[in-house]
């Protein structure tokens, strides 16, 4: 199984003492993907927001910055906001980047969580109808260097080529979902590898999210064995990680909890959740490690990425706790899933 982590390059979204700026953010982020890289963990994420809460609004900038600090880790979007973005520019920029990270480079699309990018770049919200549209033109465009297509949304393409082509010979696509069949389903017709996001709730009641996922993937002919899967989570890896982690996770959730009418947490949900059946991956090594190999045997997924750097978390922490997810955690956990691929292996 694959372990990494992906962030949204939380800032202050107000002024004041302690608050974090992009400037000091972007540049902690690369130290961070450095860090990650060094201590042997497999890939790194960037998500996409428009928000003065977040400084990644232009993930591919940072990650190339990233590629040239990096020598094996994987740089992905996580997410790129396909449905209002330019499929054209989403291909190039992210060959670009496969191109200086010698073949590191992924895309993982997604309608998105907010709708800020809509209408700042002039886009209604045919939020469902974009976003199918433009993965069609986007893997069109993987798949053949000059491209003949139409739609309904945009403006044709007439046998034009789409330069430059990618290091690896068909740039990764994942798909993104917060929890929604029909995008799971639609994900497994395509044939490609699905990241599942668990922010809330209980992470085994969005197991069948992977069978709808792998039934459709089937019924259109490709082997579910073969598509990859990921979870991506919340959680902190400290000696004292719940102390560390509970403030800033809370104030992030309350934050967008107050625009979307979510309950406000608190330290006995946070708590809660980071027990055995929550959604919260936040502990000590072993209880981190621990955890991640009792999901894994729920979901089967081929990979697991971790969202620590949350708010206004330190970035001294941040940076042990990647230390300790490279030389504690990821041994514990590689160590046991490479047990039970072994003992669920036919014997010749």
């Amino acid at each position: 199984m694959e372990l990494g982590l992906h962030t949204f390059a939380d800032v202050s979204p107000e002024p004041g003492p302690g608050a974090i700026g992009a400037h000091e953010r972007l540049r902690n982020l690369i130290e961070e993907i450095e860090l990650a890289d060094q201590v042997g963990l497999d890939v790194f994420g960037l998500g996409e927001h428009h928000r003065p809460d977040y400084a990644a609004s232009a993930p591919v900038v940072a990650l190339a910055a990233a590629a040239e600090r990096t020598k094996r880790i994987r740089l992905t979007s996580a997410v790129t906001v396909l449905s209002s973005d330019d499929p054209v520019r989403v291909f190039q920029q992210f060959a670009t980047l496969d191109l200086l990270s010698g073949g590191r480079a992924e895309i993982m699309a997604g309608r998105g969580s907010f709708i800020e990018s809509f209408p700042l770049f002039g886009y209604n919200l045919d939020y469902d109808e974009l976003f199918a549209e433009k993965l069609d033109l986007l893997l069109a465009i993987r798949d053949h260097v000059k491209v003949t297509w139409s739609g309904s949304l945009r403006a044709p393409i007439n046998d034009r080529g789409v330069y430059p082509r990618p290091f690896q010979d068909k740039l990764p696509i994942w798909i993104a979902i917060g929890g929604t069949p029909q995008s799971a389903a639609r994900a497994g017709v395509l044939g490609l590898p699905l990241a599942l996001a668990i922010i809330g709730g209980e992470p085994a009641r969005f197991a069948p999210l992977f069978d709808i996922y792998r039934d459709a993937a089937r019924r259109a002919g490709s082997d579910p064995a073969s598509l990859a899967t990921s979870l991506n989570v919340h959680g902190f890896i400290a000696d004292q990680a719940a102390d560390d982690f509970y403030r800033p996770q809370a104030e992030v959730m309350n934050r967008i909890g107050r625009e979307r009418g979510w309950r406000p947490t608190s330290r006995a949900h946070f708590d809660q959740s980071r027990g055995p059946n929550g959604a919260l991956f936040v502990g000590n090594p072993e209880q981190v490690a621990h955890k991640i190999i009792a999901q894994h045997r729920i979901f089967g997924n081929d990979r697991f990425l971790l969202q620590m750097a949350i708010g206004t978390m330190p970035h001294a922490k941040v940076m042990k706790a990647i230390e300790l997810y490279g030389t504690k955690v990821a041994p514990i956990v590689r160590r046991e899933t490479a047990k039970a691929v072994a003992a669920a292996a036919p014997v010749a």
